[in-house]
């Protein structure tokens, strides 16, 4: 690609080409309204733009290949950096992992908001990667000193993890009614798709156990991907991962060996759990003020966060109890009856008398 882009780049303007593509984008709406472009591009600019993008994973050409692609070089980068032992290589597969994470960022906003032109900022950049690179790090370390302690339970948490986000898309499936897709690939059988979308799956599983995908699988959709901003999954998500964190750290703390006698275990455990809080924040300000497409968004990110909170607050409220309830039943005709005596005795000293309904009939 990096020699045919400056083959098209050289040769560009000398030969007229024989046709050219209308593309059709609209602006981000100002005071409520939105603007539809027309443009004319070339064939040679057309490939070039296409390859660059391509080239920094920028480009929504077959939005399920690209995300399979994504997620399977962010998958396959995680074993690098917990097995390896020297510290450049663990930066360098930390860093390679970052930008594979920021490219599936990137690729998710193009997908989800392909009819507008959407351009990326550098402080979104900057968010995105100050958010991942906290997230995946504190997520590898958690994992790495959990399994240096307890190489037993290893395995188990593993499992858990991963087939919690396998079966997750499926459930979700299942519970939707919707009938089996068969649009992916013509040339595929029933069987040949479902083994495509057991393996895309599997990669959304391998991702989502490190980090949070900005790529959601569902299966009910033709394009095969969550195109909705679903904030309480997000939450959720945050939520459970940081007391999944906290709870490894801890059993790391109470099981930790002579190996980690020379290191400050509390102040580390503070430094990952903050490190993680650091990772939400850079996320909750992308997506607050760094978002290309905030202005499309139905509810920010803080409203979001509100109502959810809200609702969970709601579910770990406790029920009144019924027993309550009836005493207050039992107890409110005697406080009529004080408050009436009451009343009376208030009456009599400022000296109004009281006729009883006899009386005044």
């Amino acid at each position: 690609r990096c020699v045919e882009v400056f083959y098209i780049y050289f040769r560009a303007g000398r030969v007229e080409e024989p046709y050219v593509s209308i593309t059709k984008k609209r602006q981000m709406p100002k005071d409520g309204y939105s603007e539809e472009i027309e443009k004319e591009v070339g064939q040679a600019e057309g490939k070039l733009c296409q390859d660059l993008s391509c080239a920094f994973g920028l480009h929504p050409v077959q939005n399920a290949s690209a995300s399979v692609s994504i997620t399977h070089c962010l998958r396959a980068s995680y074993p690098a950096i917990t097995l390896l032992r020297r510290g450049i290589f663990m930066v360098l597969s930390l860093l390679s992992i970052v930008y594979g994470a920021l490219r599936c960022n990137i690729l998710a906003i193009k997908i989800k908001y392909d009819d507008y032109d959407v351009s990326v900022k550098p402080a979104a950049y900057l968010c995105i990667f100050m958010w991942r690179s906290f997230e995946i790090a504190t997520r590898v370390t958690v994992l790495v000193l959990f399994s240096s302690v307890l190489q037993i339970w290893t395995l188990p948490v593993v499992l858990v993890n991963f087939f919690g986000f396998f079966f997750y898309p499926w459930i979700l499936f299942w519970h939707s009614k919707s009938p089996f897709p068969e649009n992916i690939e013509k040339a595929l059988s029933r069987v040949g798709t479902t083994i495509v979308l057991c393996l895309l799956t599997f990669l959304y599983a391998g991702i989502n156990m490190f980090c949070w995908s900005a790529v959601q699988v569902k299966l009910n959709d033709p394009d095969l991907i969550n195109k909705s901003q679903n904030w309480y999954r997000l939450t959720v998500y945050y939520m459970l991962r940081f007391i999944e964190n906290a709870f490894l750290l801890l059993m790391w703390y109470i099981y930790k060996t002579d190996i980690y006698l020379y290191v400050c275990a509390p102040l580390l455990v503070l430094q990952l759990l903050i490190g993680y809080c650091m990772a939400v924040l850079f996320m909750l300000v992308f997506y607050q003020f760094c978002h290309p497409c905030k202005k499309l968004f139905s509810s920010s990110i803080s409203e979001g966060l509100l109502s959810c909170f809200k609702f969970l607050c709601f579910v770990c409220k406790p029920p009144k109890s019924p027993m309550l309830t009836d005493k207050a039943e039992v107890k409110s005709p005697e406080n009529t009856d004080e408050a009436r005596s009451s009343s009376k005795t208030i009456d009599s000293q400022k000296g109004i008398p009281h006729q009883s309904v006899s009386s005044n009939a």
